[in-house]
């Protein structure tokens, strides 16, 4: 089978199409982070010598994550983007405005902080109205919550313009960062961005929460103060490193990948055959994404019949609710339409044949389904 560009890790004969959910482990992490589970299992935070040297792998780590954030910031690692949204929203201050379309973890983040909060909605590209966003965030607004790329549709906000709109308000802009991270350039004019290791061929189980200098935050977790910006906890070294060492890769490798990802969509635009519709706008998306939906396909149906191919329907946090996604919901598809659509993720280890090859099997077995429903 061709290869998609570097070493390609073990899918087990599976083709794996689900990198919105999370990417495979690159080689030169798991590397990095072997050593973390065996010879330097030392405490990051303990005065000795091994201590000092696993506090400074965390050190390398958190200048590599950063190099690709905004100028003029301090980096905390955290559990995971879920956690770092939550001590966003929980630790900011007053009113919040935030899209239809953003992940679970800011909306109901949002709804739990007891504060007013102001959800927009977007139209059936996906994006938001600058204009109806200019005239929800007024004087008084405290923080405006946006997703850079969105993780079901790909659909890429005008960040950089609501960011704006924020501080002419005088609020925060905290950006969801997750799937842009590393791809799309995070604009300057953000305040607070949360990121997660697992989704750039990093490890689970860590993330970050980039804040401007100067920013006071109150804390989400109580106790050591041991990060930045004083979030408590005892730091993995091995965590750090594998997310450092994904993080370069990321910035070395940001051209090759792109043009990667470029010939993987134009592959699966030309198989992609009759019948299919594109979820949100066809511009502004990152072409990692492909959301697609079917007239009368029963897409769980579908992903649980082509046992060779790795791919969903929507978000991973979301896959056991039975709801359709709130995401397609707001750009104004119908329960049956949610129902009905696909998503494609593809990267770094996706080989244009994969994507040839998983078309045709989609394609197939969705004309097959069509045909026993008639």
């Amino acid at each position: 089978m061709a290869q998609g560009c570097g070493q390609r890790p073990d899918a087990r004969g599976v083709i794996y199409l689900d990198y919105q959910a999370t990417t495979p482990l690159a080689p030169e992490v798991r590397e990095a982070m072997l050593p973390y589970l065996s010879e330097k299992f030392a405490n990051p935070h303990s005065p000795h010598k091994a201590g000092r040297e696993a506090a400074a792998t965390i050190a390398v780590a958190r200048e590599r994550v950063a190099a690709l954030m905004p100028p003029g910031g301090q980096l905390a690692f955290t559990s995971g983007a879920t956690e770092a949204l939550n001590w966003a929203i929980k630790g900011s201050r007053g009113p919040i405005v935030t899209l239809a379309t953003e992940h679970s973890a800011v909306l109901d983040a949002a709804r739990a902080a007891g504060r007013p909060v102001t959800v927009l909605p977007v139209g059936t590209d996906g994006l938001v109205d600058l204009a109806v966003a200019d005239a929800a965030i007024r004087p008084g607004t405290g923080l405006v919550a946006v997703m850079l790329v969105n993780n079901e549709t790909g659909v890429i906000q005008p960040v950089a313009e609501i960011a704006a709109l924020a501080r002419k308000a005088g609020a925060l802009t905290l950006c969801d960062a997750v799937q842009g991270y590393g791809r799309v350039a995070i604009p300057d004019g953000c305040d607070l961005v949360a990121v997660s290791g697992h989704k750039i061929h990093g490890p689970k189980g860590i993330g970050a929460l980039w804040l401007r200098d100067g920013l006071d935050l109150e804390p989400l977790l109580h106790g050591g103060r041991q990060e930045p910006a004083g979030r408590s906890g005892t730091q993995a070294p091995m965590l750090c490193a594998g997310f450092g060492v994904a993080a370069a890769l990321m910035a070395e490798r940001q051209g090759e990948d792109r043009r990667h990802v470029e010939l993987l969509w134009d592959a699966a635009i030309e198989a992609l055959g009759t019948g299919w519709t594109l979820n949100g706008s066809a511009e502004a998306r990152w072409h990692g994404n492909l959301n697609l939906r079917r007239e009368g396909l029963d897409a769980a149906r579908l992903i649980s019949s082509l046992r060779d191919l790795a791919f969903s329907a929507g978000s991973a946090c979301a896959s056991g609710s039975g709801r359709p996604s709130h995401v397609l919901k707001a750009i104004g598809l119908t329960d049956a339409q949610a129902r009905s659509s696909i998503r494609l993720g593809f990267g770094r280890y996706t080989s244009v044949e994969d994507v040839r090859r998983a078309m045709a099997m989609i394609g197939e077995a969705a004309i097959r389904q069509g045909a026993w429903a008639a």
